[in-house]
């Protein structure tokens, strides 16, 4: 049977202490009382091992069990009154790992609130960037209609439809903002209902219909649906989906290019669907940071697509909001692919 440590340290201390102290009566015994019986040495040996025994046990648990009972009231997870002095000796590996979880649970909350904050001051910086360009582009157009511009009809009718602009863009940003802000703190309660997927995506298709022909973007299915394809979500939330996913791949796919949808069966209860673009793609560092909010992999060119930089963000946002998975593979110069699964309506 193991000993506890301090048993252990108790047994040896009194066993060197009844060795040296049997060593001295030895000395005493043979030089001055030979004709004493042998059994006063035997006794005299027991003796002398059990007090110092539970003399060393005694004090090796008193002196533990003060310097421990000192790290359970400093420490705020540990609590004082579960410990006792008959566990100090059996105590010190749980309180090792006690500490050992407290010190790593710290680390990770210390990283974590490092992380949010360095998100935090990235995502004010970017907001800021967001509204201040069209806020002071709308601006400028405005003083230059008051300094006199505005009695020249055609540079007023101009500078006004790009101040409208403007404020468009400002409106979007700010309809983004607000709905990913409902989806971080579930005030949006989705409306699940079965639905067929085909017609979404038709509806979708023809929204952007004209926007594709515009850089010669060809928008389809990857193969033709005999039959309807009915899934379980709420209809308004993965039509944005598709909406935000598929302006994407208008925006960035080539010209002369093609947008294909795939619906394929991901697992026995779930679809998979997929938006495929064959135009410049996305670089393997970009990857991983590609649905964060105002994350652009091309500040230049994203802006110049116009946008609020949160459509991804909020994609993200709505297919976790049903439980599902959301995936991107990518092949820089070759195109990407986003896709998402949604249960099988039964």
């Amino acid at each position: 049977m193991k000993l506890k440590k301090t048993y252990s340290f108790a047994l040896w201390s009194s066993i060197y202490l009844t060795l040296s102290s049997v060593a001295a009566a030895a000395l005493l015994y043979f030089f001055f009382f030979e004709d004493k019986e042998i059994i006063a040495l035997v006794s005299f040996v027991i003796l002398v091992f059990s007090l110092s025994f539970f003399i060393t046990q005694y004090r090796a648990e008193r002196f533990i069990y003060k310097r421990i009972k000192r790290i359970y009231d400093e420490v705020s997870i540990l609590n004082a009154d579960d410990f006792n002095r008959s566990s100090a000796t059996t105590d010190i590996e749980s309180l090792s790992k006690s500490v050992q979880d407290y010190v790593e649970g710290k680390r990770v909350e210390i990283q974590n609130l490092t992380e949010r904050d360095s998100f935090r001051r990235d995502f004010l910086g970017n907001v800021s960037h967001e509204l201040k360009t069209p806020l002071f582009t709308v601006q400028g157009y405005i003083l230059t209609l008051i300094e006199g511009a505005v009695n020249d009809k055609m540079i007023r009718d101009k500078y006004l439809d790009r101040a409208n602009k403007g404020v468009e863009r400002l409106v979007s940003i700010v309809k983004d903002l607000d709905m990913i802000a409902k989806l971080e703190n579930e005030g949006v309660k989705m409306n699940i209902e079965v639905f067929n997927i085909l017609d979404v995506i038709q509806n979708v298709f023809d929204l952007f219909e004209m926007r594709a022909k515009k850089r010669n973007i060809s928008l389809q299915f990857d193969k033709t649906h005999e039959f309807p394809i009915f899934v379980k979500g709420d209809i308004e939330r993965i039509e944005q989906v598709l909406i935000n996913l598929i302006v994407n791949s208008i925006k960035y796919g080539k010209t002369n290019g093609t947008t294909t949808i795939g619906i394929e069966s991901y697992s026995e209860n779930k679809f998979i669907i997929k938006v495929i673009d064959n135009g410049e793609g996305i670089k393997q560092e970009h990857l991983s940071r590609l649905f964060e909010r105002f994350y652009r992999v091309d500040q230049s060119r994203s802006r110049e697509q116009g946008g609020s930089g949160l459509g991804l963000s909020i994609v993200k946002h709505i297919i976790e909001a049903h439980n599902e998975t959301i995936l991107l593979k990518s092949t820089f110069g070759k195109g990407s692919e986003f896709s998402f699964t949604l249960e099988k309506a039964k």
